[in-house]
């Protein structure tokens, strides 16, 4: 049962549960109170004293409202609810005493700083402080920090919240950063000077109410009342995060996350927030022709009229990449059906049941992760496969949750019971298996995509079952969920599909090696966005558009439908990739039934109404699969370098150098001692 107390906040009467802070419950009752250390998702520290307020019947002398729960508030002479002032001489005053000394050593760099026109301390200068210094003496200065290629210090701008030292420690799960020093000595430093090591950095970007920690990529190109601010989905990786695409002109500046506590909280990964150069790299912006061996640039007409003569009267294989949107999808799937071919999307031989809802989706929500209190993982390494899945793993581990991982032994941040490596850990847990309360499974693609990854669904699937868990199925693939819940698949997979295809329509797989042609390959179509792998090996190129640059719907990894806004325009000719099939069908004779993004999404969800329930997860039958013996072989991790997954993030520049300091960091050897 939860303790109810009364309080007042500025004659605001609210009722909330006793564990809260006053700044909790200021909250509550729509009171601001201003704060530069406290941040709900990290642990209190009470070292800045902006947040302080006049508790009545309490001590002389302001409290701080982040530290002081509202159990511990002396009630009224009559019983009466404790009344709290958060605007009082009293509170003013301190304000103006905090913010002055804030200041005292904070340098006048707003005309520079990236930080200018979104600053806590900007703005809270502005609405609690005085418009004058009593401080004549020589400003502190200190030294810059090497934190590597995304965040850049400027460390006389710190106001020691220790924000990003929280964040890493407690959020990322490294212990790279810390205080040194007392008084006018103490700075925020990294441990021996090192970068940082961990692939959700870019967080202290947000969390930094200063200038002090800026994103380097996106250093002196914009101001931020400069951008126009787009809401959209990310497909870097299966989780569907939710991030906000600032752009300028028809480039992407940057992107942030957005909040959203059932998929992400308000983290993201550093491939998600910097991955925006690969979208300037590399781009297919005109349709290509090849022509004795060589590729030239042709006209739209000239392209499809081209694809669709090399499509007629022959068999047809289309290929579903990672990044493609539903819409474009649903769209291949009846433009290739209707011409008697077939459709795979699990192009890395995942062996995912076709309509088993329950077997390639699972039946648990991300969020059920926070209230598990025993996780076992399976064949995946979410810390390279999902940071920000892996950080909400880390944060159950640390409200006492156990965690048990069968395959790959990783440095996951967290400490887990390492069970195997091979499927025979996997078959001797579920021989004996036993009611298991708050239970979690997940499993990677690491275990599914080999021949017997069925085999080791069930498996996982009859643990499920015997112990009373929960599944989640960690995908890797951003448009993977999206295509199996509209039957882009082969029965037998993409083996089955592709044998004695003729044509292969490469919808962006740049994954996939397709057998060259001079040794009897097929002819290939590629549509997609970058000159990737796919559009090396293409005899027609049909440039499309990227994530950011059409409006598209994603099924994240636990079924949850999303959509992606355009944020800008695809460059040159590249066209939005529905639009392109569209096209294409006419040319055909088979023309699709749409002629417009909105007809084309009512005649998805007529076909797939919980396609139609936008950010909600549907719940999925369980449907066990018949238990097999796997395999004899070890588990290994579908992803191996975090940072180069995509054709986008092969483009980024940004994303190659951190590829190779994380190789770097890797081979490096260590002292025995």
């Amino acid at each position: 049962m939860t303790n109810l107390k009364k309080i007042s906040i500025d004659g605001i009467e609210v009722e909330v549960d006793g564990a809260m802070t006053i700044i909790q419950a200021a909250e509550v009752a729509g009171v601001e109170i201003p704060r530069f250390c406290y941040h709900e998702r990290l642990t209190i520290a009470g070292n800045c004293r902006m947040c302080l307020v006049e508790v009545q019947g309490g001590p002389p002398k302001p409290a701080a409202s982040c530290a002081m729960q509202v159990r511990d508030l002396r009630p009224g002479p009559n019983g009466e609810a404790p009344v709290v002032k958060t605007k009082s001489p009293m509170v003013k005053k301190a304000r103006e005493g905090v913010m002055e000394f804030l200041l005292i050593n904070h340098p006048l760099d707003c005309p520079i700083c990236d930080q200018g026109g979104e600053c806590d301390l900007q703005d809270q200068a502005m609405a609690y402080g005085v418009d004058f210094s009593r401080y004549r003496e020589p400003k502190r200065a200190s030294d810059d920090l090497n934190l590597g290629p995304l965040v850049a210090t400027k460390m006389t701008r710190c106001i020691s919240c220790t924000r990003c030292v929280r964040f890493t420690t407690e959020v990322a799960g490294i212990t790279q950063m810390g205080q040194t020093g007392r008084g006018e000595d103490s700075e925020i430093t990294s441990y021996l000077n090192e970068t940082l090591a961990s692939n959700l950095q870019g967080n202290i970007i947000d969390l930094c109410p200063v200038g002090a920690l800026t994103s380097k990529p996106y250093a002196f190109t914009a101001r931020p009342w400069e951008l126009s601010k787009t809401e959209s989905i990310d497909v870097m990786d299966a989780l569907g995060s939710n991030i906000r695409i600032d752009t300028k002109g028809r480039e992407v500046m940057r992107i942030l996350p957005r909040n959203h506590d059932g998929v992400n909280e308000e983290w993201i990964s550093d491939k998600t927030r910097f991955v925006w150069d690969g979208l300037r790299r590399q781009r297919l912006d005109t349709p290509y022709i090849r022509e004795n061996g060589k590729l030239r640039k042709a006209g739209w007409g000239e392209a499809l009229t081209a694809a669709a003569a090399a499509m007629k009267g022959k068999k047809v294989a289309a290929l579903v990449g990672d990044l493609a949107p539903v819409e474009a999808i649903y769209s291949l799937k009846q433009l290739i059906e209707s011409l008697g071919g077939s459709i795979e999307s699990r192009t890395d031989n995942a062996r995912l049941p076709i309509g088993n809802r329950s077997a390639y989706v699972g039946t648990a929500k991300i969020e059920d992760i926070d209230t598990a209190k025993t996780i076992l993982l399976i064949g995946t390494n979410p810390r390279l496969e999902a940071p920000v899945l892996n950080a909400r793993i880390r944060k159950a581990w640390a409200n006492g949750a156990q965690v048990g991982l069968i395959g790959e032994a990783a440095d996951l941040t967290y400490e887990y019971k390492h069970m195997g490596t091979d499927r025979a850990a996997l078959v001797d847990l579920v021989g004996r298996v036993t009611e298991k309360p708050n239970t979690l499974v997940i499993v990677g693609q690491g275990a599914l995509n080999e021949a017997d990854g069925e085999a080791v669904l069930a498996q996982a699937m009859a643990y499920v079952q015997g112990s009373g868990a929960k599944l989640l199925v960690l995908h890797t693939a951003a448009s993977r969920v999206g295509a199996m819940d509209v039957g882009a698949v082969t029965e037998g997979g993409l083996a089955a599909a592709t044998d004695g295809a003729e044509v292969i329509f490469n919808l962006g797989a740049d994954e996939v090696e397709i057998a060259a042609k001079d040794s009897g390959g097929p002819f290939v179509i590629y549509h997609g966005s970058h000159g990737d792998r796919g559009a090396n090996r293409a005899d027609i190129i049909l440039p499309g558009a990227a994530y950011t640059e059409e409006n598209g719907l994603f099924v994240n990894t636990e079924g949850r439908p999303q959509l992606a806004m355009r944020a800008g325009f695809a460059p040159g000719e590249a066209k939005e990739n529905w639009a392109i099939l569209r096209a294409l069908s006419a040319e055909l004779g088979k023309t699709l039934p749409w002629d417009s993004l909105a007809q084309l999404r009512q005649a998805l969800v007529a076909a797939h109404p919980h396609l139609g329930a936008i950010d909600q997860v549907a719940e999925n039958a369980w449907q066990p699969l018949e238990l097999r013996e796997p395999g004899k072989a070890t588990f290994r991790n579908a992803v191996k370098d975090f940072y180069l997954t995509n054709p986008i993030a092969r483009a980024s520049a940004v994303m190659a150098e951190l590829s190779a300091m994380a190789k770097a960091r890797s081979a490096t050897a260590l002292a025995a001692e």
